[in-house]
């Protein structure tokens, strides 16, 4: 799947979004080394402490039906329905991407490919703990 397609899945899950408090829409989608893909939406709530990520729905959706090796994922973020700017991941759902990805994961946003270690150059995992 190329980037390009996989950005396009992450725009078309951003439409399933329940962002009522912030109205700024959020989709993911996450393609496993095997080519399957798990999409995802930003599911906000009243008490914005049990919010959810658009990459952290993906991602507990892949890992609850046994998938665990992912190649890739591209997020799509707009307050506006404008998807041509970057929407970076944040803290938490970088941290969830490192429990099951390597640094050269790929993370796909609106101006371009980067790599999950780009990101969270110092990440905590089961080594850092060593």
């Amino acid at each position: 799947m190329s980037n390009e397609e996989l950005f396009s899945a992450a725009v078309k899950a951003a439409e399933k979004s329940y962002s009522n408090y912030s109205h700024f829409t959020v989709g993911a989608a996450l393609l496993t080394t095997d080519g399957k893909l798990f999409t995802g939406c930003n599911i906000e709530n009243a008490s914005y402490s049990l919010t959810i990520c658009a990459e952290r729905t993906a991602v507990f959706k892949a890992v609850s039906e046994g998938y665990t090796d992912f190649a890739a994922i591209a997020v799509a973020g707009s307050g506006n329905c404008d998807f041509s700017k970057a929407c970076y991941p944040c803290g938490a759902c970088l941290q969830v991407l490192s429990e099951f990805c390597s640094d050269e994961f790929k993370v796909i946003l609106a101006d371009g490919e980067y790599r999950l270690s780009d990101f969270l150059p110092n990440r905590f995992n089961e080594e850092s703990m060593k």
